[in-house]
Protein backbone atom coordinates (compact mmCIF):
# COMPACT_ATOMS: atom_id res chain seq x y z
CA UNK A 1 0.00 0.00 0.00
CA UNK A 2 1.34 3.64 -0.95
CA UNK A 3 1.88 5.87 1.73
CA UNK A 4 1.02 9.69 1.26
CA UNK A 5 2.45 11.97 3.15
CA UNK A 6 -0.02 14.97 3.83
CA UNK A 7 2.16 17.66 5.27
CA UNK A 8 3.85 18.53 2.13
CA UNK A 9 7.44 17.59 2.81
CA UNK A 10 9.26 14.35 4.41
CA UNK A 11 9.17 14.04 7.95
CA UNK A 12 12.99 13.34 8.31
CA UNK A 13 13.40 17.24 6.54
CA UNK A 14 15.06 19.72 8.60
CA UNK A 15 13.40 23.13 8.31
CA UNK A 16 16.04 24.98 10.64
CA UNK A 17 18.75 24.97 12.92
CA UNK A 18 19.41 23.46 16.56
CA UNK A 19 19.19 26.04 19.90
CA UNK A 20 23.09 25.37 19.75
CA UNK A 21 23.62 26.92 16.02
CA UNK A 22 21.60 30.20 16.73
CA UNK A 23 23.42 30.59 19.94
CA UNK A 24 26.26 30.28 18.68
CA UNK A 25 25.29 32.58 15.88
CA UNK A 26 24.25 35.65 18.02
CA UNK A 27 27.44 35.24 19.94
CA UNK A 28 29.24 35.36 16.67
CA UNK A 29 27.15 38.45 15.33
CA UNK A 30 27.57 40.14 19.46
CA UNK A 31 31.40 40.10 18.97
CA UNK A 32 31.63 41.04 15.31
CA UNK A 33 29.66 44.12 16.09
CA UNK A 34 31.25 44.81 19.25
CA UNK A 35 34.62 44.86 17.83
CA UNK A 36 34.56 47.96 15.20
CA UNK A 37 32.52 49.91 17.97
CA UNK A 38 35.50 49.67 20.44
CA UNK A 39 37.81 50.66 18.08
CA UNK A 40 35.42 53.89 16.70
CA UNK A 41 35.05 54.83 20.33
CA UNK A 42 38.68 54.39 21.65
CA UNK A 43 40.10 55.57 17.99
CA UNK A 44 42.15 52.80 18.22
CA UNK A 45 43.34 53.07 14.57
CA UNK A 46 43.79 55.65 12.07
CA UNK A 47 41.06 56.33 9.51
CA UNK A 48 41.70 54.04 6.66
CA UNK A 49 42.67 51.01 9.25
CA UNK A 50 39.19 51.69 11.13
CA UNK A 51 37.05 51.63 7.82
CA UNK A 52 39.10 48.63 6.42
CA UNK A 53 38.07 46.39 10.09
CA UNK A 54 34.31 48.03 9.70
CA UNK A 55 33.92 46.66 5.80
CA UNK A 56 35.84 43.27 7.14
CA UNK A 57 33.23 42.63 10.34
CA UNK A 58 30.74 43.33 8.24
CA UNK A 59 31.52 41.06 5.35
CA UNK A 60 31.63 38.58 8.40
CA UNK A 61 28.61 39.17 9.76
CA UNK A 62 27.39 38.77 6.38
CA UNK A 63 28.59 35.05 6.50
CA UNK A 64 26.90 34.44 9.96
CA UNK A 65 23.93 35.47 8.82
CA UNK A 66 23.90 33.29 5.65
CA UNK A 67 25.77 30.10 7.60
CA UNK A 68 23.53 30.19 10.80
CA UNK A 69 20.19 31.94 10.27
CA UNK A 70 19.13 31.72 6.95
CA UNK A 71 21.04 27.92 6.46
CA UNK A 72 22.41 28.40 3.05
CA UNK A 73 25.22 25.93 3.71
CA UNK A 74 21.97 23.39 4.59
CA UNK A 75 20.50 23.82 0.94
CA UNK A 76 19.48 20.79 -1.00
CA UNK A 77 20.14 20.71 -4.60
CA UNK A 78 19.80 22.55 -7.11
CA UNK A 79 20.99 25.62 -5.21
CA UNK A 80 18.60 28.26 -6.30
CA UNK A 81 18.37 30.20 -3.19
CA UNK A 82 21.94 30.35 -3.47
CA UNK A 83 21.98 31.47 -7.41
CA UNK A 84 19.67 34.11 -6.65
CA UNK A 85 21.90 35.67 -3.55
CA UNK A 86 24.56 35.46 -5.80
CA UNK A 87 22.60 37.50 -9.01
CA UNK A 88 21.56 39.65 -6.13
CA UNK A 89 25.17 40.43 -4.75
CA UNK A 90 26.51 40.39 -8.80
CA UNK A 91 23.29 43.09 -9.45
CA UNK A 92 24.55 45.14 -6.13
CA UNK A 93 27.94 45.79 -6.84
CA UNK A 94 27.34 46.45 -10.39
CA UNK A 95 25.01 49.14 -9.28
CA UNK A 96 27.98 50.62 -6.29
CA UNK A 97 30.68 49.97 -8.84
CA UNK A 98 28.77 52.17 -11.57
CA UNK A 99 27.51 54.99 -8.42
CA UNK A 100 31.29 55.64 -7.72
CA UNK A 101 32.89 55.77 -11.02
CA UNK A 102 29.87 57.68 -12.27
CA UNK A 103 30.74 60.08 -9.16
CA UNK A 104 34.31 60.01 -9.65
CA UNK A 105 34.82 61.19 -13.08
CA UNK A 106 31.91 63.00 -13.59
CA UNK A 107 33.75 66.66 -14.48
CA UNK A 108 30.63 68.27 -16.88
CA UNK A 109 30.39 71.82 -16.29
CA UNK A 110 33.41 72.51 -14.02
Amino acid sequence: MEKHNTHGHDAHESHGGSMKSYVIGFLFSIVLTIIPLVVVLNDLLNKTATTVLILVMAVLQFAVQLIFFMHIKDEKKPRFNLMALIFGLVILLTIVAGSIWIMTYNTVAS
